[in-house]
């Protein structure tokens, strides 16, 4: 039994709902930092506000995952429950971030909202492995970067149309302007309808198909390990906790004794310290031959995750430390290098500010642009040489900005964007297409989440020692934390040619 090959519209419909979960992330993305810095955040802080983007996706991710793949209802299906509840929850995030009266209000929304976000938009992932073919896989990611794209040109061209039409773009000191509150209802609205879409228009196969299709497949569960092989991965994993831990607290007080930047607790007491008590936890519990518990099977098998995927981290954790570099910086990095002003009141701080939505615009469309393209080079090539050039290109655009002094359209907008946005729509969909073949369809929403963790380390690394080495060693110069992130994607550029991808792209994919 084998999966049919489907349609274009049914493609279509079954990624629409990413058109409105990006368009709440690319809002975020483009904006926060402005919000932050309305509300009185200086620029050595903004990192730390983020963090909790990043940690709650390291949270979220792999629990919507791991229950996703347990769920069957026989209306909705496996992943459409999730779908719905993370945007109702999301659009209401959307109404309410842009409203924030206080700094600690608007960290705490962005907490929420991306929480709200990451439930929606995890499962969509596994929602392409379940229903597409192996060889459709790479078609099935190219059109969710398409919607990605395009969501995220529309959300983050919003604030300059709102201005355009004559809704205010500044405000006193401390409120944030009315056309980024109008663009936070719009992307509010548009969240919710385009999930709505997915969820009316898509089907699912039942849990007995899909069982049918991993028989084909011939990627099968290995049978439960017996009790002495969980007691001594359960010492395994106690000692490598107590280990992590104590390196974890000894570099937490390294930070607090030298007074060192506070965004460094992130990395050593939330990422570093915390995941050696979750590997203390796992060990004493498998010890105690407490084996059926969901929190031990997410770390066994995490500690199990197939060659493909550990290949991938890597890649990964270069290419999303750029972006998140890129996310954080970028508005203070245009407005303090090109237009010359820190003063979040002025008008060429919010023009400079409405300069960087249509920069992330024009990353988006051009990403929406070439999605379908890389299905076909790849063909010709290899999955993971194109996955090379298109972050070389990405990384060559962001380093490019460090040359520019004039705020034209062209040179600001439009050709850095160029080489950003292919590496954008790559990033979306060839490591997808790689790992997909590779995982049991049984775990499929489970290792997508845990994927996610290649995507949420980097960031949280990003939070913690970017704010330092720019502070450190740049003279708070923003712009060097876009040179710091363009080595970093031709790093991960380099590191894909090493994946072993040997899924064959047949001629219909």
């Amino acid at each position: 039994m084998q999966k049919r090959t489907l349609g274009f519209w049914e493609i279509w419909n079954m990624s629409f709902g990413f058109l409105g979960i990006q368009m709440g992330f690319a809002l975020q993305n483009a904006n926060v930092s402005r919000i932050f810095q309305t509300l009185g955040a200086e620029v050595e802080d903004i990192p730390i506000l983020w963090v909790a983007a990043p940690l709650t996706g390291l949270i979220v991710q792999p629990i919507i995952g791991y229950f996703s793949d347990r769920t069957w209802h026989p209306k909705l299906g496996r992943r459409r429950p999730y779908f719905l509840i993370g945007a109702i929850l999301a659009s209401l995030a959307l109404f309410i971030m842009p409203n924030s009266p206080v700094l600690w209000f608007a960290a705490g929304m962005l907490w929420i909202m991306d929480a709200s976000i990451n439930v929606s938009m995890e499962p969509f992932r596994a929602f392409v492995g379940d229903n597409l073919p192996e060889h459709q896989l790479t078609k099935g990611f190219a059109m969710q970067s398409f919607f990605i794209g395009v969501g995220a040109y529309v959300a983050s061209r919003l604030p300059e149309f709102m201005t355009y039409i004559g809704i205010s773009n500044t405000a006193p000191e401390g409120v944030i302007p009315d056309s980024v509150k109008y663009s936070f209802y719009i992307g509010g609205a548009a969240f919710l309808i385009a999930v709505l879409w997915t969820v009316l228009k898509s089907k699912e196969y039942s849990p007995e198909e899909m069982l049918a299709f991993e028989q084909e497949k011939e990627i099968s569960t290995t049978e439960k390990p017996s009790a002495d092989w969980f007691r001594n991965n359960g010492k395994s994993h106690f000692i490598t906790g107590i280990i992590t831990t104590i390196i974890g607290l000894m570099s937490t007080y390294v930070v607090y004794h030298f007074e060192l930047k506070k965004d460094l607790f992130v990395l050593t007491l939330g990422l570093i310290t915390l995941g050696g008590i979750a590997m203390l936890i796992s060990g004493i519990l498998q010890k105690n031959n407490n084996t059926e518990s969901g929190f031990v099977n997410i770390m066994n098998d995490f500690q199990s995750m197939p060659k493909v995927m550990k290949q991938l981290a890597w890649v990964q954790f270069f290419s999303w430390f750029a972006l998140f570099s890129m996310w954080i910086y970028m508005t203070p990095a245009v407005t303090e290098h090109i237009y010359k002003t820190t003063d979040t009141t002025s008008s060429a701080y919010n023009l400079g500010a409405n300069q960087v939505g249509a920069m992330f615009a024009n990353y988006n469309i051009i990403a929406a642009a070439v999605a379908f393209l890389l299905p076909l080079l790849a063909k010709m090539t290899s999955r993971k040489f194109t996955h090379f050039l298109a972050l070389v290109a990405g990384g060559l655009g962001l380093m490019s900005l460090y040359f520019i002094t004039e705020p034209s359209v062209f040179t600001i907008e439009w050709l850095p964007m160029i080489g950003v946005g292919i590496a954008w729509a790559s990033i979306l969909s060839i490591p997808y297409a790689m790992l997909s073949g590779s995982l049991p369809a049984n775990k499929m929403g489970y290792y997508m989440g845990v994927f996610n963790f290649f995507i949420v380390i980097p960031q949280l690394v990003a939070a913690s020692i970017l704010g330092f080495l720019v502070s450190k060693f740049f003279d708070n110069q923003p712009i060097y934390a876009l040179l710091i992130g363009g080595v970093s994607m031709i790093i991960a550029g380099i590191l894909s040619l090493t994946v072993n991808d040997k899924t064959t792209i047949k001629t219909n994919a």
